[in-house]
């Protein structure tokens, strides 16, 4: 996950999303929800008819409830859903497939859920960003911190080819993937300018992928 601000882990509105969301919305599932801001958001814009969130922090679920229609409280691995709970047009899945244990198995069941069309819009840190490579290399440093790419409680890490075989080992079709960290006033885009982009897969902080569910 990015670094935020305390207070803003749960509650930050993920806008680069906006131009890999679909037109239509009906039904729509966030995973990790958080606050349900995020969701929130896409509900105002996108106007679906129903906005489902999953949450494990019970604070951060109960703040949710108050702006979505239906919130579950628990881990997502973990859960039984009911049997008319699937055929979700957009299910977002924002920095959280790092912090499951089985993601792959998290992917392939996403894809029940997604409706013949449907999508998912997913993020994912990239591993191979120069300052956790340069920590490493340079001073021998593997540092967890309390967010970011060495967020304590990620338990995957994934470069941009291991993320896309990720998101696409249940047969979800890549669409779209671009990548945060190197957007006007940063660092990192300057860096990569004077190298030539020959370094862009170490200015790229985060992965930012939609895959589509194709009906046979």
């Amino acid at each position: 996950m990015a670094k935020l601000e305390d207070g803003d882990y749960y509650s930050h509105v993920r806008q680069e999303i906006g131009q890999l969301l679909p037109g239509h919305v009906c039904r729509m599932l966030e995973i990790g929800c958080g606050r349900g801001d995020t969701a929130a958001w896409v509900k105002q814009s996108h106007n679906p008819s129903w906005v489902c969130g999953i949450e494990l922090d019970p604070c951060a679920a109960v703040a949710a409830a108050q702006k979505l229609d239906h919130v579950i409280t628990g881990n997502f691995e973990a859960l039984d859903f009911p049997d008319d709970f699937h055929s979700f047009d957009l299910i977002l899945c924002l920095d959280v497939l790092e912090h499951l244990v089985d993601p792959w198995q998290a992917v392939r069941r996403i894809h029940k859920l997604l409706a013949p069309g449907g999508v998912m819009v997913t993020s994912i840190p990239n591993i191979r960003y120069f300052k956790v490579v340069w920590s490493l290399l340079a001073k021998g440093q593997w540092n967890y911190e309390d967010d970011g790419i060495l967020d304590r409680t990620h338990l995957r890490f994934f470069t941009r080819s291991s993320a896309l075989e990720l998101v696409q080992c249940s047969g979800l079709q890549l669409e779209v993937v671009s990548a945060t960290g190197m957007e006007p006033g940063r660092k990192a885009r300057y860096l990569n300018r004077l190298t030539l982009s020959l370094l862009k897969p170490f200015f790229e902080y985060q992965y930012v992928i939609r895959v589509r569910k194709f009906s046979l």
